[in-house]
């Protein structure tokens, strides 16, 4: 059956599950195989693919993304919000992550471990993000105290 047009989608309710491993700075696995990434938020990447496949090539702060994103959720049970689309090109869900309350996302963005990211639908998690990113970059945490790459100055995204 089609929704009427007009008519509100209804949101994904948050669930519970218990992290497995940590991926990298902004994506963990579950008990149950299925990967989670973080909404509203990129980490710094561990890895790059080149034309051999994905190989070790961690950027600045990617291992301290990781490490972080480690202390705060392996091995515990987290909570996961969905805002809008729950899964991503390539099947990972797409969530707000919480642990006893802290909200994970938020702690990596305000220590300068990952920047506010907002593909295409602003909400006001997105907006409360983007101003601790920007706290961060003031701050010169983390990733912020280093000299901007040419992808970072010339305002590009991957």
């Amino acid at each position: 059956m089609v929704a009427a047009a007009g008519a509100a989608c209804r949101p994904e309710p948050p669930t519970a599950a218990t992290v497995r491993r940590v991926v990298d700075g902004d994506t963990v696995e579950l008990a149950d195989g299925r990967l989670v990434r973080y909404l509203g938020i990129d980490a710094p990447e561990l890895h790059r693919r080149t034309l051999a496949g994905w190989v070790k090539d961690p950027q600045p702060f990617a291992q301290a993304a990781a490490a972080r994103n480690e202390e705060l959720v392996r091995g515990r049970q987290i909570r996961l919000e969905y805002e809008g689309q729950t899964r991503d090109r390539f099947g990972r869900l797409l969530a707000y992550v919480s642990v006893e309350g802290t909200q994970v996302n938020a702690v990596l963005v305000s220590e300068g471990l990952a920047r506010a990211w907002t593909p295409d639908r602003p909400s006001a998690r997105t907006e409360e993000l983007a101003t601790l990113s920007e706290r961060a970059r003031r701050a010169r945490r983390g990733l912020w105290a280093v000299k901007p790459d040419r992808e970072e100055r010339e305002g590009t995204r991957r």
